[in-house]
C-alpha cells in the first residue's frame, strides 16, 4: 500500500491536485477525530482501554498504596472507575473543535503534514486545538465529575489519606482530568491516523483511496 507522501510527491506523474491533496487531507481527519469521540464518549472508552485509561495522578500514588495496605482500596478503584466515566462523557463534545480546526487548514498546512512523520496530522490538530479542547473540556469534566460523583469519591479517598500522613495531597481533580483526558483523544486521534494511513479497509471513501492509495 501506497502512502499520501508517495502519492503526493513521490512522482512527477502524480494526478492528485492541490484541492485534492487538501480535501483528502481533511476528509481522513475528520473520519479520524468523530472515530476516535465515537469511541470514546460511551461506557469503557477510557476505563477498558490501558494505553489511555486513567490512573491516580503521580503525587497521589503514595496515597493509593497506603489506603490499598490499610483495606480502603475499594475508595481508590471507585475514584479512579469515576475519573474515567467523567472522561468518557466529556469526549462527546470535542468533534465540532476538531470540525473548526480541520476547515482552517490552508494548503501550507496540508503539505507540512504531507513532509512529517506519521503522526503529522494529530501533531497539526494538537498544536491547533489543545487551547481550546482544554477551556472547552474543563466545564465539561468539572460537570461530568459531579455527575459521576467522581468529587465525592476523591474527597473520600484524601480524607481518609490525610488522616494516616503527615504529607497531605491537594491535587486539582478537574486539570487533572482534563489534561489526561486530551491526552487520550490524541492518542486515540494517532490511532485513527495510522489506520487511514496504512490500512486500506479504513480507507472508506474514493477520496481517501486516490490519495492514500488504497486502490
Amino acid at each position: 500500500t501506497g502512502t499520501i507522501l508517495n502519492k503526493a510527491l513521490g512522482s512527477k506523474s502524480s494526478s492528485l491536485s492541490n484541492d485534492e491533496i487538501i480535501r483528502g487531507l481533511k476528509e481522513a481527519l475528520t473520519i479520524g477525530t468523530d472515530s476516535s469521540a465515537k469511541r470514546l464518549n460511551k461506557a469503557d472508552g477510557f476505563f477498558a482501554n490501558a494505553a489511555i485509561k486513567i490512573l491516580m495522578p503521580e503525587e497521589a500514588k503514595k496515597a493509593e498504596k497506603t489506603l490499598r495496605q490499610f483495606g480502603m482500596g475499594s475508595l481508590v478503584d471507585k475514584a479512579i472507575l469515576s475519573m474515567n466515566r467523567a472522561a468518557e462523557d466529556a469526549a462527546g463534545g470535542i468533534s465540532t473543535i476538531f470540525w473548526d480546526a480541520i476547515k482552517g487548514m490552508t494548503l501550507t498546512d496540508g503539505l507540512s503534514i504531507l513532509r512529517g512523520g506519521d503522526f503529522a496530522a494529530t501533531e497539526y490538530l494538537k498544536k491547533t486545538t489543545t487551547a481550546q479542547l482544554t477551556e472547552k473540556m474543563r466545564p465539561i469534566i468539572e460537570a461530568s465529575l459531579s455527575k459521576v460523583n467522581a468529587t465525592q469519591y476523591w474527597k473520600d479517598v484524601f480524607t481518609a489519606y490525610n488522616k494516616l500522613s503527615k504529607t497531605p495531597v491537594n491535587t486539582d481533580l478537574s486539570a487533572y482530568v482534563t489534561e489526561r483526558s486530551l491526552t487520550g483523544v490524541f492518542y486515540s486521534v494517532g490511532q485513527e491516523e495510522q489506520k487511514i494511513r496504512k490500512d486500506p479497509a479504513a480507507q472508506v471513501t474514493g477520496l481517501l483511496k486516490k490519495v492514500f492509495g488504497g486502490n
